[in-house]
């Protein structure tokens, strides 16, 4: 009983959170806020408890599995041993020879090329117009926000603008602040897979945990964004569903979708290496300062302490709260990235059962300073004349994606009760 008024009260909390920063507190949206909290519970109750959706995440573990298992034979074939393949001499410390850059990353080339191709069968804009179509419908959203928003959920925070980027310039304030937050508070196709093979170990069915959290993540943001930004009677902006390239062929698809995977790899991997790096330059400045228990003072003990209250709330026990804490106040710093990693080597009793699955949904945005320059760089691009507006909202858009993502998290620890 303790932890379902814990994980209510947090809900409240997190809205409580949003409201105090909104722009017109007068204008609190009762029915966009009951209507997307009710669709949290409602689509993650039938995707977490109906035996038919069970199946369909084992199945989609078995396809995670076997993209993992199909990019390890291109990067065994390419970088042998490696990349992951046999090693010509006897390995006597297994784990030494994973290497992240070689291994793992290259997945991200593989989906980023499936992507595209799907795009070209019209299958992903299919469901992106379904999903379209729920949001204008029960939380009513313009047309052209609703597109961007269910993107968000299969795409990138700057993929998802482009399939919308004629109107992207013409979006009232409220729904250009709607898809900021959207993009903070989801995470792309590209990496859901890439996270889904780190977590698999500890987690079970973690492809469908981490696609449910994409999924319930979006209304959360927009009741979020809209209460800190109102919408306006008469200011929803329409729009058709565009291709964010011309595609001629399957092949063509393919080949430009491995190409936008490239930079992506290589960003990817640029920001890990300079925000590991920066961790440690920050851990070696702290090291100044004198012990405290015992212990020297680093980033991750002070973001565990600052974000401890935070994960009670969505429903971690206070026992665990330190712990799960650090790997919250890591995924806002740094990125989520990074704290999955750091999730998947806890000790074994470091979190429970219950409290490793909420985390994975709370850690499941992209909501960090690194995102917001990408989201800066991408919009920016797009509506240059609204840039000034754009970075204006980019903090805003960092604290409102991380508080969806909170709400998501005591959302799951509702169901898990």
């Amino acid at each position: 009983m303790m932890g379902l008024l814990q994980s209510i009260t947090g809900l409240l909390v997190f809205i409580g959170i949003a409201w105090s920063i909104s722009e017109n507190r007068r204008r609190f949206p009762i029915k966009t806020v009951g209507i997307g909290i009710a669709a949290q519970i409602g689509i993650g109750f039938v995707l977490l408890k109906f035996p038919l959706f069970t199946k369909v995440f084992f199945y989609l573990n078995k396809a995670v599995l076997a993209l993992e298992e199909s990019t390890r034979a291109g990067t065994s074939f390419v970088f042998g041993y490696v990349g992951g393949g046999g090693t010509p001499f006897e390995v006597t410390n297994p784990q030494a020879m994973f290497i992240l850059a070689f291994q793992a990353l290259p997945l991200v080339l593989v989906i980023s090329a499936l992507s595209s191709v799907f795009f070209y069968w019209n299958i992903l804009p299919r469901l992106v117009k379904g999903f379209s179509w729920l949001l204008e419908k029960s939380l009513r959203l313009g047309g052209a926000e609703g597109l961007g928003v269910s993107a968000n959920i299969f795409v990138g925070m700057v993929e998802s603008p482009l399939l919308i980027r004629p109107y992207v310039a013409k979006l009232s304030r409220s729904e250009l602040f709607t898809l900021m937050t959207c993009g903070m508070a989801t995470i792309a196709g590209t990496v859901l897979v890439l996270y889904a093979t780190i977590l698999d170990p500890i987690i079970p069915n973690v492809t469908g945990h981490i696609l449910t959290a994409s999924i319930i993540s979006a209304p959360a943001a927009i009741v979020v964004s809209k209460i800190i930004i109102p919408a306006r009677a008469g200011e929803l902006t329409s729009g058709e569903l565009e291709a964010p390239e011309q595609y001629y062929s399957a092949m063509d698809a393919l080949t430009k979708g491995t190409i936008q995977g490239i930079e992506l790899l290589l960003n990817i991997i640029a920001m890990i290496i300079v925000l590991v790096a920066m961790v440690h330059l920050v851990n070696i400045m702290l090291g100044i300062l004198p012990y405290f228990q015992g212990e020297p003072i680093t980033l991750e003990r002070i973001l565990g302490w600052i974000m401890s209250p935070v994960v009670w709330l969505m429903g971690i026990p206070w026992a665990e709260a330190y712990t799960a804490g650090s790997l919250m106040g890591t995924k806002t710093i740094l990125n989520e990235f990074i704290a999955y990693i750091q999730m998947s080597k806890l000790p074994g009793d470091a979190l429970s059962p219950k409290s490793l699955l909420i985390m994975s949904y709370a850690l499941c945005g992209f909501a960090n300073p690194g995102s917001l320059g990408i989201m800066i760089g991408g919009l920016g691009a797009m509506a240059p004349e609204r840039r000034n507006e754009i970075v204006s909202l980019g903090l805003k858009s960092i604290v409102a994606g991380t508080v969806a993502t909170c709400m998501t998290g005591a959302v799951v620890a509702l169901l898990e009760f």
